[in-house]
C-alpha cells in the first residue's frame, strides 16, 4: 500500500498564489506559482478578480501534481494560508457583485474614520481585535452600505478570497476563524460573529459564512477540477488560516517565546499567547492560529517597498538588475554610522497600519544638512522601517511578556546590513530560519497534525533549520537608543498634520 505521507501547503497572497509540496520532515518536494494582477484604476483603490485567483490556485496543484516527481497516490491533502482583510459581495445566487476588495484597499477611509469617533470603535476592536483601519472589512462593508448603496442591497453574502476558493471547488461557504477574527465582524471572545456589529451593517448571520476551526477538513471536491488538478474528489482540503498566524507556525514562533518578524514588501511583527488578548488603545491585532492559540501583533505597509522607493528615486538605473541595484544601496549604506548623522525618515509612504493606524500617514526625512548625502539617506530609510517595527514591539510589551528570541524572514533577509540592524535596534539576538515559504510550511504542518503524520505543531522545529545569525553590536544599539526617542516624539507632533495634507493632496493631485 503506498504510503500517505505528502501534504500540499497553499499560500493565497496578495501578489500571487505559491504552492509547495512537503514531506514530514518538512522537506521540499515540488514548488509552484503563478502571480495575478492587481486592479488600481483609481485612487485608493486596490481590488482583484477572484476567478483569476482561483485559476491560479488550481493551477499551482495541478502543477505540483503534475511535477513532484513522486506517485500522486502519497499526497494526503492540500492545506490552505490565505491573505486577510479580503472582501467579496456575492448576490442570492452566489454569483460576483463586486470583485475582491484587498486589505490595501483605501476607500473605506472616510468610514474608519466615523467608527473610531461616532460608532465607539473602540469597543467593536476590544470585541473582535481586529484594528480600526480601512483594511478591514467591517470599515468596508459600512463604506460600501453607505456610498454604494446599489452595490450592497444587491449582495446576500459577504466573503473573503480564500472563501471564495472553497465555495468554487466545494459548494460550501466556510470561513476559518483565523480569517474570521481578521474581518472586525467575529467576537473572539464568544466565537461567533458578534452581534452588535451585525446590527449596525443591518444583517444577520446568515450573510457571513460558517465559521470552522483551522484544522477542518473537508472532501467532495468538484469532479472537473479535481480533475485539472490531478486529484481524487475524496482529497481532504484543510481550511487553514491566515498567512500572519501560519507564517508563525512555519519560522516555529509559536512557544510564546519567539517573537516572528517579517520584511517583505510590507512587514510585521508577531507572537503567541494563549488566549486573547487586545490593547486598551485599539493599537495590535489578535487573530486565532487555533482555540487555544492567538496571535497578537502589528502589520505595517511600510517594510521593502520603501527600500524600492528610495532605489527607484535616489539610484536610478537601467544598466544595473533589481538585485545589483538593491546589493549597491546596502553596501553604501554600510559605509554611513549607525544613525546616519542625525538624519530620521519616517517610512510612512504608503499611510501606515500598526501602530499608528493612520491611513493619511505620510513620509518625511528629518535632520537634513549640507552634510547628509544619498547614502545617509539609504540607511536613514532602512533604520527607519526598522525603527517602526520596534515601536509595534513595544506597544506589544504593554500586553504581554516580551519574547526571549527573534526569527525573522522575508526578502530583506538575504541583506547583511538589514540583518544587523534589526538585531541592534531590537537589541536581541536574531535568527534567520531556514524554512522555505513559512506561511505554506505552516498550512501543511496545520494538516499534518490532524493527519497524524507529525505528534503535535511543535514538531515544526525539526523541520526549521538556521541560515544567519546575529548578535546586537553595543556601539551601534547605544546609538540606537538615543535616536529612537526622537524618531517616536517626531512622529506624533506630526501626525497632527497627516489628515491636513492627505485632504490637500487628495484635492490637488493630477
Amino acid at each position: 500500500m503506498t504510503a500517505l505521507d505528502l501534504v500540499i501547503g497553499m499560500d493565497i497572497g496578495t501578489t500571487s498564489t505559491k504552492g509547495v509540496l512537503y514531506d514530514t520532515d518538512g522537506t521540499v518536494i515540488a514548488t509552484s506559482d503563478k502571480l495575478y494582477s492587481l486592479i488600481q484604476d483609481q485612487p485608493d483603490k486596490a481590488e482583484q478578480n477572484p476567478d483569476e485567483i482561483l485559476t491560479a490556485v488550481v493551477s499551482v496543484i495541478s502543477n505540483i501534481v503534475r511535477d513532484a516527481g513522486v506517485n500522486r497516490r502519497r499526497i494526503a491533502g492540500v492545506s490552505f494560508s490565505s491573505a486577510m482583510h479580503s472582501l467579496i459581495l456575492l448576490d442570492k445566487e452566489e454569483q460576483l457583485v463586486t470583485q475582491s476588495i484587498t486589505w490595501a484597499d483605501n476607500r473605506a477611509h472616510r468610514w474608519t474614520q466615523h467608527i473610531k469617533d461616532e460608532l465607539n470603535g473602540i469597543e467593536i476592536y476590544k470585541r473582535t481585535g481586529t484594528p480600526l483601519h480601512p483594511m478591514s472589512p467591517l470599515s468596508k462593508l459600512l463604506w460600501l452600505k453607505n456610498d454604494e448603496p446599489a452595490l450592497y442591497k444587491k449582495a446576500r453574502y459577504f466573503i473573503g478570497i480564500k472563501e471564495y476558493i472553497f465555495l468554487r471547488l466545494f459548494k460550501r461557504r466556510i470561513v476559518d476563524m483565523s480569517i474570521a477574527s481578521a474581518t472586525g465582524m467575529y467576537n473572539i471572545h464568544t466565537l461567533d460573529w458578534d452581534e452588535g456589529v451585525l446590527d449596525l451593517l443591518e444583517i444577520d448571520a446568515s450573510y457571513l459564512s460558517e465559521v470552522v476551526e483551522t484544522n477542518v477538513s473537508i472532501t467532495g471536491l468538484d469532479k472537473e477540477y479535481a480533475h485539472v488538478m490531478g486529484l481524487p474528489v475524496s482529497m481532504p482540503f484543510f481550511i487553514g488560516a491566515s498567512d500572519g498566524v501560519l507564517s508563525n507556525l512555519g519560522v516555529n514562533a509559536i512557544d510564546g517565546k519567539t517573537l516572528a518578524l517579517t520584511i517583505g514588501t510590507s512587514g510585521a511583527v508577531r507572537m503567541v499567547v494563549n488566549e486573547p488578548r487586545v490593547d486598551p488603545k485599539g493599537r495590535t491585532f489578535c487573530y486565532a492560529l487555533t482555540k487555544d492559540r492567538w496571535v497578537i501583533g502589528g502589520a505595517v505597509n511600510n517594510g521593502g517597498i520603501v527600500f524600492r522607493w528610495v532605489r527607484d528615486q535616489l539610484y536610478p538605473s537601467d544598466t544595473l538588475t533589481n538585485s545589483e541595484n538593491y546589493n549597491l544601496l546596502t553596501e553604501k549604506a554600510s559605509q554611513i554610522a549607525a544613525g546616519s548623522n542625525g538624519l530620521i525618515f519616517h517610512p510612512f509612504l504608503g499611510g501606515e497600519r500598526a501602530p499608528l493606524w493612520d491611513a493619511d500617514a505620510k513620509g518625511t526625512f528629518i535632520g537634513l544638512t549640507h552634510r547628509h548625502t544619498r547614502d545617509h539617506m539609504i540607511r536613514a530609510a532602512l533604520e527607519g522601517i526598522v525603527f517602526n517595527l520596534y515601536s509595534v514591539l513595544l506597544v506589544l510589551e504593554e500586553i504581554a511578556p516580551l519574547p526571549k528570541r527573534i526569527h525573522a524572514t522575508g526578502g530583506f533577509a538575504r541583506s547583511s546590513l538589514w540583518r544587523q540592524l534589526l538585531a541592534d535596534i531590537f537589541e536581541q539576538e536574531v535568527v534567520i530560519p531556514e524554512s522555505f515559504e513559512s506561511s505554506c510550511l505552516g498550512a501543511a504542518v496545520l494538516a499534518m497534525e490532524e493527519l497524524d503524520l507529525v505528534n503535535s505543531l511543535e514538531s515544526v522545529s525539526s523541520m526549521v533549520g538556521v541560515t544567519h545569525t546575529h548578535i546586537p553590536n553595543k556601539a551601534h544599539f547605544e546609538a540606537y537608543r538615543e535616536l529612537f526617542p526622537i524618531f517616536i516624539r517626531t512622529t506624533r507632533l506630526l501626525q497632527t498634520e497627516f489628515a491636513t495634507l492627505a485632504d490637500f493632496q487628495r484635492k490637488y493631485t493630477l
